[in-house]
């Protein structure tokens, strides 16, 4: 495809949260996922050359992790992958329409060659209905992030720390980038539903309930005590950390 609809109030809705860099990222993603019709490499150093991006493989790797699946075939969205088949199913119906109107002028004497040539445009989508699954089967569809929820168990399990008084567009996205990111390791062996995602937060918000500096009991390096914070934790560097225990020290 060389032209698709671009919902500018959708789009920002959606990506009020990304840094520049992830949302150049992004657009140019989008772009070329249109443009080849095809999913989009999982090597992530193909994908920064494929979009000339190849000093900004972090950026890459957040924007995939939130707007896109990871199939076997490569990383996908659902959503570009319906909008090009209904583009495709469009200019299929057209091609028909114009053919039945030639079929019905054409002279009687025309050569069967002529009379039977199909003229149908065909689309790469049409030999790649795999990548998108049928209407009502979301395939290895992730769950929804579950924003309040998550809330509600980070307050529930860290009642000391510092309480969301706000969900901002920026907060929103740290959430929806590390409940994929957990949902893709969970759903590995098998389907996953929301309430194991939500199971895992609160093993997760457990876990930090366990660490003295992070609950503010004990002072870091700097000799000052630190308090954390939802967004803080949600944060891609802090949340690794905190997985890998590395402020569960005894000291």
């Amino acid at each position: 495809m060389h032209y698709y609809q671009f919902n500018i109030g959708d789009y920002q809705s959606h990506t009020g949260h990304l840094s520049e860099l992830e949302d150049l990222a992004y657009r140019r993603l989008l772009d070329w996922v249109y443009l080849h019709e095809k999913p989009i490499p999982l090597e992530i150093n193909e994908v920064a050359r494929n979009i000339r991006m190849r000093t900004h493989c972090e950026s890459i790797a957040i924007v995939l992790q939130e707007f896109f699946i990871r199939t076997e075939a490569g990383w996908v969205s659902y959503r570009v992958q319906r909008e090009i088949a209904k583009t495709g199913d469009k200019s299929r119906k057209a091609s028909e329409s114009a053919r039945a109107r030639w079929d019905a002028n054409a002279l009687r004497t025309q050569s069967e060659s002529n009379a039977t040539y199909n003229t149908g445009h065909i689309t790469q989508d049409t030999v790649k209905t795999d990548i998108c699954p049928p209407d009502g089967e979301p395939v290895d569809k992730l769950p929804d992030c579950q924003h309040q929820p998550v809330i509600d168990l980070y307050h529930q399990q860290l009642p000391t720390l510092r309480r969301v008084e706000v969900w901002n567009a920026t907060r929103q996205g740290y959430l929806r980038q590390r409940w994929r990111e957990v949902a893709a390791e969970l759903s590995k062996d098998k389907p996953i539903s929301a309430s194991a995602v939500l199971d895992w937060f609160n093993d997760f918000f457990g876990h930090i309930q366990k660490s003295r500096f992070l609950v503010g009991k004990i002072n870091g390096k700097d000799g000052r005590a630190f308090t954390a914070d939802l967004e803080w934790i949600l944060k891609p560097s802090n949340f690794a950390k905190i997985v890998e225990g590395k402020y569960h020290g005894t000291h």
